[in-house]
């Protein structure tokens, strides 16, 4: 379950993704595959959530994983970069950032 808290060492992915509404939907369905088929399964994988804004422009993919080196292993793997190339060839632009809670009101 996804938690945003401070008091855990958690690491957070922020990927967004810039799309046309042409594609938004076959983007989705492409990133949720990923999640189910492949990335929910690698070691230290917490959980994920997709999010797309009204005019299917922008897609805000948020995952949670127990460390940066978890993460950077499932990019460096062969099924991670096949897909990320089918993801590419569907989105003007994607970047993952990772980040740190640095504040939480609750």
């Amino acid at each position: 379950m996804l938690t945003i808290s401070h008091d855990r060492q958690l690491q957070t992915v922020i990927t967004t993704y810039e799309v046309t509404p042409d594609v938004c939907q076959d983007l989705l369905g492409l990133l949720r595959a990923a999640c189910s088929d492949f990335i929910s399964k690698q070691a230290g994988f917490i959980d994920s959530a997709l999010h797309v804004n009204d005019a299917q422009t922008r897609i805000a993919a948020y995952a949670q994983w127990e460390t940066r080196e978890d993460f950077q292993a499932v990019l460096r793997s062969d099924e991670m970069q096949e897909r990320n190339r089918k993801i590419n060839d569907l989105s003007k632009s994607f970047a993952p950032v990772l980040y740190d809670v640095a504040y939480c009101s609750g």
